[in-house]
Parts: C-alpha cells; sequence; structure tokens
C-alpha cells in the first residue's frame, strides 16, 4: 500500500496530461521542491522536440536526475536552506524576467520547495533565514505557519515569482504536500497570492517565542515588502493545475487492500496536529475497529495522511512518522492483530534518509528484550533510534516525489 501511495504521484504518470500547449515564443522551465528534478524529467519526455525550452530546478541534494538536455538542475540543502539554494532562487528570478506575453513560464513546484528557495528580501541574510527555520522545526509549528513567515521574508515565494515572471503566461504544476491542498502554501506559494500578512507572520513568531534580529524585524513592519494578495495584476494570466495529491495516493492504496480482500477505511488526508497525540488517537479507533467491528470489521485497514507536528523536547533522532508509531505502538500495548505503517512518501521523514517505520502486536516484547524503553525513546523524541535497534525502519531513498505523509493501521 505504501508503494502504491507512492507510485500514484510519480511526476512519469501524472504531469503529462496536465501539460499546456506550446508557446508562439519560448519556454522557460523553473522549479523547486523534492520532486523537482522528476518533474523536470518528465517535461522534457513530454514537450516537442521542436519547441524551444529550456530552464532551471532546484532539488534536495540527493534527488536529483542525472543531466537533463534542455533543463538544469541544481541541488540545495533541505529542511534548512544553503547558499545554493540562494543562489539558485536569484538565478530562477532571472530566468523569468523580461519574457512577453508570446512567452511562457512553466513553473513545477513539489513540497519542499520553501527551503529550497532561499532568496531573502533586503535586510534579511540567509543566516537570518537558516536560524528562524530551524527555530520554527523545532517549535511545534504547522507547515501553514512555518510558511506564513517564509513567504513574508523571502523575495521569491508568496506570489513573487508570478511578478517576476509578468506579462507572461505562467502555468504552474503542483504536487501537493500540505493539508487541503492549498497551493499557496505548498513551497510558500511563489507563483501564488498570498492572503496572510506581516502582522500574521509576527503573530506566528511571537506564539512560539522566536527571537528576530532587527534586521528581520523591521522587514516585517515595512509594509512595502508584503506581498502581492490573490487578485493582484501579477496573477492575470497565471494557472495552477495539481498533478498529485495526498488523497489519490490514499485511493490507490485502498485499491491494493481491496485486492487483498481487506476493507479500508480512509480516515482524512488531511490529519494534523502532534504526532504523538495523533497515535494515541488512531490506537483508540484501531481497538474499536478490532474489538467491535466500528468502523469497520476486522480485515480492515485504517488509510490516512496529512502532515503532524513534532515539538522536539529531547535530542533524538526522530521525525513525524517514526514519533506516531512510538505513541501508536505504547497506546496498543501489543493489542493482537494489529500492526502499522508510516512513512514519509519522500523517503524522509525528518532530516534523515529513513522514511519511516512498521510495528506489529511484537514491538513491545521485542523492545523489552533489547532492554529498549519506548516511553523514553518518545520522551526523547528517539523515534529513529528506537527503530534500528528492532530493525523494522522502512528505507526507500530517494523517491522523488512528495504527497506527505502516509499512515496505514492493518487490523486482522
Amino acid at each position: 500500500m505504501f508503494q502504491a501511495a507512492i507510485d500514484s504521484a510519480s511526476p512519469s504518470h501524472t504531469l503529462p496530461a496536465h501539460l499546456p500547449a506550446p508557446p508562439r515564443g519560448r519556454t522557460i522551465v523553473v522549479g523547486a521542491g523534492k520532486a523537482a528534478a522528476s518533474m523536470a524529467q518528465a517535461v522534457e519526455r513530454a514537450w516537442p522536440q521542436d519547441k524551444p525550452m529550456s530552464g532551471l530546478v532546484v532539488t534536495r541534494y540527493g534527488h536529483g536526475v542525472g543531466p537533463l538536455d534542455r533543463i538544469e538542475v541544481v541541488e540545495a540543502s533541505h529542511p534548512v536552506p544553503d547558499a545554493a539554494g540562494e543562489a539558485a532562487a536569484l538565478r530562477i528570478l532571472d530566468l523569468v524576467r523580461g519574457l512577453t506575453p508570446d512567452d511562457l513560464v512553466l513553473c513545477l513546484i513539489s513540497g519542499g520547495g520553501s527551503a529550497l528557495l532561499a532568496a531573502p528580501l533586503p535586510g534579511v541574510t540567509l543566516a537570518d533565514k537558516q536560524a528562524i527555520n530551524r527555530a520554527l522545526l523545532r517549535s511545534g509549528a504547522a507547515i501553514e505557519e512555518m510558511n506564513c513567515v517564509r513567504k513574508h521574508l523571502s523575495a521569491v515565494k508568496g506570489g513573487r515569482l508570478a511578478q517576476a515572471a509578468a506579462p507572461a503566461p505562467l502555468v504552474t504544476l503542483v504536487i501537493s504536500d500540505v493539508p487541503g491542498d492549498d497551493p499557496s502554501v505548498i513551497a510558500s506559494g511563489p507563483t501564488v497570492g498570498d492572503a496572510t500578512t506581516q502582522a500574521d507572520a509576527r503573530a506566528v513568531l511571537a506564539r512560539y517565542g522566536i527571537d528576530l534580529p532587527p534586521a528581520v524585524a523591521a522587514v516585517l513592519a515595512n509594509a512595502r515588502y508584503e506581498p502581492p494578495k490573490p487578485g493582484d495584476v501579477a496573477f492575470a494570466h497565471a494557472e495552477t493545475r495539481m498533478i498529485a495529491t495526498p488523497q489519490a495516493a490514499l485511493e490507490a492504496a485502498a485499491t491494493v487492500a481491496r485486492a487483498a480482500g481487506i476493507t479500508p477505511v480512509i480516515l482524512g488526508d488531511a490529519i494534523e496536529g502532534e504526532s504523538r497525540e495523533v497515535g494515541r488517537v488512531m490506537a483508540g479507533i484501531a481497538l474499536q475497529a478490532a474489538r467491535h467491528g466500528q468502523p469497520a470489521g476486522a480485515p480492515c485497514v485504517l488509510l490516512s495522511g496529512g502532515e503532524t507536528t513534532v515539538t522536539v523536547r529531547g535530542s533524538g533522532r526522530g521525525g513525524r512518522n517514526v514519533e506516531f508509531l512510538l505513541a501508536l505502538a505504547i497506546a496498543l500495548k501489543g493489542s493482537a492483530g494489529i500492526s502499522a505503517i508510516a512513512g514519509d512518501t519522500d523517503g524522509v521523514d525528518g532530516a534523515e534518509e529513513i522514511a519511516g517505520a512498521v510495528i506489529g502486536p511484537g514491538t513491545l516484547a521485542k523492545a523489552l528484550k533489547l532492554a529498549l524503553s519506548p516511553q523514553a525513546a518518545l520522551d526523547g523524541n528517539d523515534g529513529h533510534g528506537f527503530f534500528e535497534a528492532l530493525g523494522t525502519q522502512v528505507v526507500t531513498g530517494p523517491t522523488l516525489t512528495n504527497v506527505n505523509d502516509f499512515r496505514a493501521i492493518l487490523i486482522r
């Protein structure tokens, strides 16, 4: 089921049907995200050979697909931006400037683009953005809150890429990795009007107690740096097309379940909250299914997606999915017939090249034999360390796509 969810979001399968017709003039391809390289590859393969096309996309280190013929692929840091991402963002802005209505900008966006497109506003340094990004990642802030702040410190996000590309027509192809599939949140919406405000960004930072350098505070108080809003003239010739979503991934997994004679129950594609709390709630639903046949009787599988959060309290190696699984296993208490997988569809849960892990009825007993404490691992945010010791990690390598987290709880 996990593999089916990933395959459903493969750009090679989904992207070609969404391509616009070639323009009379030039086609400039730009983009950012964990799937940017595979999206660019799909564009190159589907685009007419006799039609001019060039461009640049930026993806995470290790997520490239090798040299392409017409689109340059560069790699940069995620989740904390680096100088390579800053340089790529500035080059992308230069590529889309000075175009005409006869040209076309094709923008390829997927999750991770916020960190990869790192062009700070005047007065804000890359070091400022790195420090704020690290603080937000540790705070437990939701993705919408983090991207609200990022948009208000960026020269390219929050619709500013669309401003630079005007008056050329702009088509953005998007792989969604956020709850609700809001294109203004995915990669902080570089081609979409921003409905949030500087006051909203300041409120997020205050809510999580994040201190600001004076230069950053000044930018967030200067109205001239407010991003363009929906309805702005910059978006008059801009169009967004969603090519892959978390819901489609869950439906692909459900198809696999039905083929195996297992009833799928999709609980939601946009589940948010603290990972450990979501794990406890999901345990309650799984036990209800096992004991009372609700919302479905065994054999059934509870499917869900979305993006939970982790408030970092310890110093361990953790990600959203393994944190969820730790809490789920503790709450299930080794209940017979219940197993689960949770993983990030990009292959990276947290900051490590580990997609997630699996648990089963014997997880706690095995941990006890190895003198491992699941509660201590949860308290220290050390899910990766715990499941590494158990030998139940899921390692996919870069999947070259990203429709966020995938969770499946199987009740037999």
